[in-house]
């Protein structure tokens, strides 16, 4: 489904979703008994009205629990089947209730947490996949535009032909953990299954801990690599460690929400404070990302149903994210070039 380029939206997209996903069982749309004996039906038969779902099996077939030991469990592709079994049976029981509904003149509710989206091919939620994938996209050419600008239109160390600029290869690693948090929220939101939605976790923790590490490296200064290790280590061993527990012990959403509110404050308050105390020519950027990422997770406060059953405030939110990251990625060109020539002017 952002970190220093957008710590606090990403913040904003890890919070909605802990919110959504922990009121699973509290949604009245799932909880409505008509609903729950659809989807038993259709797990059962794999029938419901005219659509045939061929990757359903009885539940005699099914030998294994879901709590079952990890040597016990099936297969990940027997795993994988029954998931999209009982995603595609909760899909079509939820399109038939709200055409029941709708046909009453009641308005659309939410199901296991979330609004009742149309699908599209095979696009759970298509507008959201689509715009983390242009979040994606807008990654890479950020990226790319950096790279281009570091390493051959910026003057280069005689010695050793590497950059002026200290925090080049932490901004290379950046973009790698923010591509992969993006391609993985365009997964999850493409197919919502456990392990989707693990990894999207996993890969948006990821990304917020190493771009906190990232915006102390960048707003304290450090340049040594003794001072960089000693920022880096805690929260390197605290963020794998956090993540491994959602993964192999409990997936805690109120917990993991704790820690990314914890980064999140840390992050807000390093950017803000460095951009009132720098004079850095680009620090207005800072400001608008700040203030945009704010206003950004208003739409994941104020929610609404899907409009047409596709657009959310959830979908637009990853809508705005696109130009503030944008928008971030020309301050980390503008930070490359004013400490370069800085470094150069020094150098004479």
């Amino acid at each position: 489904m952002a970190g220093s380029s957008l710590w606090v939206v990403r913040l904003a997209s890890l919070l909605a979703v802990g919110f959504v996903v922990g009121s699973v069982e509290a949604s009245p749309g799932d909880a409505h008994p008509l609903y729950r004996t659809c989807v038993k039906e259709c797990k059962n038969t794999g029938v419901i009205g005219s659509n045939i779902i061929s990757h359903c099996q009885s539940q005699e077939n099914d030998s294994t629990s879901a709590g079952s030991s990890w040597y016990t469990q099936e297969p990940l592709y027997m795993q994988w089947k029954h998931q999209s079994c009982m995603s595609d049976c909760r899909y079509y029981c939820m399109i038939r209730r709200e055409e029941e509904r709708q046909l009453g003149g009641l308005s659309p509710v939410k199901y296991h947490g979330k609004w009742p989206f149309k699908r599209v091919s095979v696009f759970q939620e298509p507008l959201s996949a689509a715009l983390s994938a242009l979040n994606l996209l807008t990654h890479f050419i950020g990226w790319l535009s950096f790279f281009l600008q570091v390493n051959y239109r910026l003057p280069l160390r005689p010695q050793t032909k590497r950059t002026y600029y200290e925090y080049t290869g932490l901004w290379h690693i950046y973009a790698i953990l923010s591509l992969n948090a993006w391609f993985w929220s365009t997964i999850f939101h493409t197919r919502d299954i456990d392990l989707t939605e693990k990894l999207d976790y996993s890969s948006a923790v990821a990304q917020l801990g190493y771009s906190l590490i990232l915006t102390l490296l960048r707003t304290f200064n450090v340049k040594d690599e003794a001072g960089r290790v000693m920022f880096a280590a805690p929260i390197l061993a605290f963020v794998t460690t956090h993540i491994l527990y959602l993964n192999f012990y409990e997936l805690d959403y109120g917990w993991n929400m704790k820690v990314c509110v914890a980064m999140g404050v840390v992050h807000i308050v390093a950017w803000t404070t460095w951009a009132v105390v720098t004079h850095h020519p680009s620090r207005f950027k800072v400001w608008i990302v700040i203030f945009g990422g704010a206003l950004a997770m208003l739409l994941e406060v104020y929610d609404f149903p899907p409009y047409k059953g596709y657009a959310d405030a959830h979908s637009l939110w990853h809508a705005s994210t696109i130009p503030l990251t944008y928008l971030w990625w020309t301050f980390v060109r503008d930070d490359a070039e004013f400490r370069t020539s800085t470094l150069v002017k020094k150098k004479r």
